[in-house]
């Protein structure tokens, strides 16, 4: 059985939880204290969650993670059969985190300094403001971001996404309030909106 390393509220961590239940995988959740890496740091390296153990490998870094899952069960398929489609939505997915969580972080190191230049918060906010038009695009006929299947792409996205809709009231993470603050959902992104109430309503591994 796969052993999912886990803290509570993990972006990242959900992002393999969704995968897993897809890929009708059984895992045992280890759940962590985010405030001590260090059974984590031992194990992998590495201080970052999540991180699983399965037949003597260690892999962390939730997209690797994802990959991993491919190769264990490739049905149902997280990625596309084509080659080239395949290509397109790992793009999407190094853009997702190179690219479209700079802002969110940026702000969140901002606000740990003590506010930071409010100009550059306010200029990174409308950029993720700006981001949700996108997606709304992405979903216009279809039913998830690469197509009328579900993917690695809406999974690696949607915990990330899903807090322009709602934010449980029990999570006061200063990333998660970012999410949650500078992706305003409005009336034109009803597609969006329901994308994420969508995929909210997929199975994921029982105890994260």
């Amino acid at each position: 059985m796969i052993r999912l390393h886990a803290i509570p509220y993990s972006t990242n961590v959900e992002r393999v939880g969704l995968g897993l239940a897809h890929k009708g995988l059984k895992a045992e959740v280890v759940m962590h204290s985010a405030d001590d890496r260090s059974a984590v740091l031992e194990l992998s390296g590495q201080d970052l969650f999540p991180v699983i153990e399965h037949e003597g490998r260690v892999v962390a870094d939730s997209p690797v993670i994802l990959e991993y899952l491919e190769e264990v069960r490739p049905e149902p398929r997280l990625y596309p059969a084509d080659p080239a489609r395949a290509t397109e939505m790992r793009v999407f997915i190094d853009w997702f985190n190179r690219v479209w969580k700079g802002p969110p972080n940026e702000i969140e190191d901002a606000l740990a300094a003590g506010g930071g230049d409010q100009e550059r918060i306010d200029a990174l906010g409308r950029q993720m403001a700006l981001a949700l038009d996108w997606f709304d695009s992405l979903v216009a006929s279809r039913d998830y971001l690469f197509g009328d299947e579900v993917s690695a792409a809406d999974f690696i996205a949607f915990p990330f996404l899903k807090y322009a809709v709602a934010i449980d009231p029990a999570d006061d993470e200063t990333f998660h309030q970012v999410l949650n603050r500078y992706q305003p959902l409005g009336d034109r992104h009803q597609r969006l909106r329901a994308w994420v109430e969508r995929i909210d309503a997929l199975p994921r591994t029982p105890g994260i």
